[in-house]
């Protein structure tokens, strides 16, 4: 049988040193993924400041997730470390665009008649009510993959689930099934 992959070694050691609680561990994975993750975010929009603070982010991830035994091995560190900063970003970024858009819109009681509020609002506590109904782990899957904007990837690490393409079906399951819930309060819907 062939022996483990260097890397594994090495991260072996590193995960090693995280759970009896050694930063020392951080400081050389901080050092060793600063390079590749500013290059990520200041291609992406950010300055080297945010890309400290998502390195920042997502080696207090790793850290939390490995001190409570909840950091499962799928891929070399650099790479988890990466992923979950450039996930991070990407998700600021998006929460960005969803206040400029929102700002930069006219308040709603501008545009909108009385009546298109009340209308708005009625949908919104329908879509409410539903998901409430839809139970877990439907509601949590859709809330991370349409308001969070995780990845399958993510989903499937903070779900339990075997992996992205068992997140992909069950999304698909969950909001067949939110939809129907949905059309049952306003049926011109769907």
């Amino acid at each position: 049988m062939a022996g483990a992959p260097l890397f594994a070694s090495s991260d072996a050691r590193t995960l090693d040193r995280i759970r009896k609680g050694d930063e020392g561990a951080l400081v050389e994975l901080y050092r060793d993924n600063r390079a590749p993750v500013r290059a990520l975010i200041t291609r992406n929009s950010g300055t080297e400041a945010d890309a400290d603070d998502m390195l920042q982010e997502a080696l207090v991830t790793l850290w939390e997730r490995v001190r409570t035994g909840r950091f499962r091995y799928q891929a070399r560190l650099g790479t988890f470390i990466y992923a979950t900063a450039r996930n991070t970003w990407l998700r600021r970024l998006a929460r960005a665009r969803r206040e400029t858009t929102w700002t930069a819109a006219d308040p709603p009681s501008d545009d909108a008649s009385p009546l298109e509020l009340m209308v708005e609002e009625e949908e919104a506590d329908i879509v409410r009510s539903a998901l409430e109904r839809l139970g877990e782990p439907c509601r949590k899957l859709l809330l991370l993959f349409y308001w969070e904007e995780e990845s399958m990837e993510s989903i499937a690490a903070q779900t339990g689930m075997a992996n992205a393409d068992t997140v992909k079906s069950k999304k698909y399951q969950c909001k067949k099934a939110l939809e129907a819930l949905i059309r049952e309060r306003m049926p011109r819907h769907g």
